[in-house]
């Protein structure tokens, strides 16, 4: 990939009120501690507190040397005005006044780009992503993709990608058009690693990058105890996972390290990754998250996770 991201990266979608309500100050906070974490690139997307999150960033970074950074954002959910009462009803708490609309059309995503731009205030971003076309492949590849490559061939978006949950979709962008880079969703992480046999090699042979997100499995791998009412894909997690979950932790805490140390670092020991973004809300959520970014990981923490089949035996490891 031509544009060069930290390696450890800022997920935006927090700031923007994922979940629960927060204050500018604190927002603003988060990002500040991220910077002085040596984070240099920042994801956010129109989706993330109905724009919210593009707003808050682009303030906190103004005034920051504009080449010393790269922000990502996306595509495929427009922002229309709206009227609605209460609250967002897609996870984020923010007033109803636009609403989402799934566009992966060539005129939406210039629209898409030129509204972000604009909340952002700035003059362009380095990666767009297209977000999220689970249902939506035709238009995605046939319009939103060509109108991008048009865009990065006129030098206005440094990169292109899709970013998802899943691991198939993307497999066919990597196979079937020049993207740059894909940002996979806990597809590719400590507790499951279904890309491994076919998407992740397949990035590495077409040149593609990978910015690893959702590291923590929606909040099952944050923390060094695994709760029992612990969430996975944003949902309660399977007793299961739960049990898998805290069988690593054990061998974690039998190596000296922690659950979300290992969790955050794991996914860059492919060579196709190039990042993991992870979010936060709060500054010291984020000087925590560098924190196990940097922490040490005995080699042999690795080996024995291998050894009892709790990660796949094939996984190059950092």
């Amino acid at each position: 990939m031509k544009v060069a991201v930290s390696r450890l990266g800022f997920g935006g979608a927090p700031i923007g009120n994922l979940y629960r309500e927060v204050s500018d100050e604190v927002a603003f906070g988060a990002v500040e501690a991220a910077w002085q974490s040596g984070v240099r690139y920042f994801d956010t997307a129109p989706h993330y507190g109905l724009g919210l999150s593009e707003r808050r960033l682009g303030v906190a970074l103004a005034g920051r040397p504009r080449d010393e950074y790269v922000i990502s954002t996306k595509v495929g959910r427009l922002l229309e005005p709206f009227d609605g009462e209460g609250l967002d009803d897609e996870g984020f708490a923010v007033p109803r006044h636009f609403r989402r609309i799934r566009d992966y059309s060539a005129d939406g995503v210039k629209r898409s780009i030129e509204s972000s731009l604009e909340r952002l205030g700035t003059d362009r971003v380095e990666i767009v992503y297209i977000h999220d076309p689970d249902d939506h492949w035709a238009s995605a590849f046939g319009e939103a993709y060509p109108a991008l490559e048009d865009l990065r061939s006129q030098g206005v978006v440094g990169a292109i990608g899709v970013g998802m949950n899943q691991w198939e979709m993307p497999e066919r962008f990597v196979r079937e058009t020049d993207i740059d880079v894909v940002m996979l969703a806990g597809r590719y992480t400590l507790l499951e690693q279904p890309s491994l046999v076919s998407f992740l090699p397949a990035c590495v042979d077409r040149g593609v990058s990978v910015v690893a997100c959702g590291v923590f499995n929606s909040g099952l791998l944050s923390k060094p105890v695994v709760a029992a009412d612990a969430k996975y894909d944003y949902e309660e997690a399977p007793a299961a996972l739960v049990a898998r979950a805290r069988d690593i932790a054990s061998v974690c805490e039998r190596h000296g390290v922690t659950l979300p140390e290992v969790a955050i670092q794991f996914a860059l020991g492919h060579p196709a990754v190039v990042s993991v973004v992870v979010g936060a809300r709060t500054a010291e959520q984020m000087t925590a998250n560098a924190a196990y970014f940097s922490a040490s990981i005995p080699e042999d923490l690795w080996n024995e996770l291998k050894a009892l089949n709790l990660i796949d035996p094939e996984v190059p490891t950092p």
